[in-house]
């Protein structure tokens, strides 16, 4: 991949990239250049767009030994939160547009989710095991608002007597308090809100459109408190930047409520690197070099490694250091690691067998 210029990046109001990567699917390449005529200055501020995508199924599967599920839901694609570092970001070039700003500001709503997951768990082979939302964008990014597909997705999987496991970073997700205390009164969900820090400055940059880290910590209260398990995502730990945070967050997590934790190691696949880099540059370049160094350290000398054991957690002596202190935080605050052991599958009911439920 070409080296990134830094003359081509802009801080943009709200927004975590700092400018659109080339396509690495598109044929050409288009450059701006300045001719000499006087061009009226681009506005740092982008409006979100959105289009619709009629889907042609519901459910992603895969095999990864790394995950914990093998199979979720994505209502959306690409997302508003902005977050910097997302390791999805690369998929919205399958889409003909850019894993920079264009997967912050160019959004896809995917319709007809509820139809084909009804078809999908009707069909006569299908085995009940957790569904995970959010498996690679938020189902609670602001979209769903206005869509409220997750929403209808979740009255399905109760009726249906389906567990599924959710992750977001988002407090929309209390709207549906009613539906998801509901479903843990028959042991069907588990909801892991996502920490990266509790340094609300840096996530105004590193993830401009989510909710502030004080207001995922009620999140985790209030849904303590509404008898819904939850735990925390502390992901992404960016060595040099975020890492010595681990102990508040663990405890600050659990004294909000939360009873599991797990975590990943920033991961920086294709254009994420380059965007991540230039993140760095723009607001902290006192740092990045000692950021990108270590996260070298942790990728056997590269800035990604892909490989199953690896990708999640990374190698060598930071790695280790980071995962033995998580350990430790765990048990000094009795947090579980994540598991979708123990939720209900036995109860389960193919939608078809429920009558004129859904008619």
């Amino acid at each position: 991949m070409a080296a990134f210029d830094p003359s081509r990046a802009t801080v943009h109001k709200g927004r975590g990239a700092t400018y659109d990567p080339h396509n690495r699917f598109a044929p050409t390449r288009s450059v701006a250049e300045d001719d000499g005529w006087w061009q009226e200055e681009a506005s740092t501020s982008l409006a979100t767009e959105v289009r619709e995508e009629a889907s042609k199924s519901a459910l992603s599967w895969n095999n990864s030994p790394d995950l914990p599920f093998d199979r979720s839901l994505n209502p959306y694609r690409g997302c508003e939160h902005g977050c910097v570092y997302c390791y999805a970001r690369p998929s919205h070039a399958y889409w003909d547009l850019s894993p920079g700003l264009d997967f912050e500001t160019k959004l896809i709503a995917r319709h007809g989710l509820v139809e084909h997951l009804k078809e999908e768990l009707c069909h006569p082979h299908y085995v009940c095991r957790p569904i995970n939302l959010s498996g690679n964008t938020d189902c609670y990014q602001p979209l769903e608002a206005t869509y409220q597909t997750t929403r209808r997705l979740l009255e399905l999987l109760l009726a249906c007597r389906h567990p599924v496991t959710l992750v977001t970073k988002s407090t929309l997700i209390l709207r549906d308090i009613d539906l998801l205390a509901e479903m843990a009164e028959h042991r069907l969900v588990r909801v892991f809100v996502s920490l990266t820090s509790l340094d609300a400055n840096l996530k105004r940059t590193l993830e401009p459109r989510t909710a502030s880290p004080q207001a995922r910590l009620k999140v985790i209260r209030e849904l303590n408190t509404a008898g819904i398990p939850v735990g925390t995502l502390v992901s992404p730990i960016i060595p040099g930047l975020t890492d010595h945070e681990i102990e508040r967050i663990l405890e600050a997590a659990s004294r909000a409520g939360a009873r599991t934790a797990t975590w990943m190691l920033l991961r920086l696949p294709h254009e994420v690197a380059p965007l991540f880099e230039a993140w760095l540059e723009a607001h902290y370049p006192e740092r990045a070099a000692k950021v990108m160094s270590l996260m070298r350290q942790c990728r056997g000398g590269k800035t990604y490694d892909a490989a199953f054991g690896k990708r999640f957690r990374g190698e060598g002596v930071f790695a280790d250091l980071i995962a033995q202190r998580f350990q430790r935080a765990s048990r000094q605050w009795n947090m579980q690691p994540r598991t979708e052991q123990g939720l209900n599958t036995r109860d389960f009911r193919p939608p078809r067998a429920q009558g004129d439920l859904f008619d």
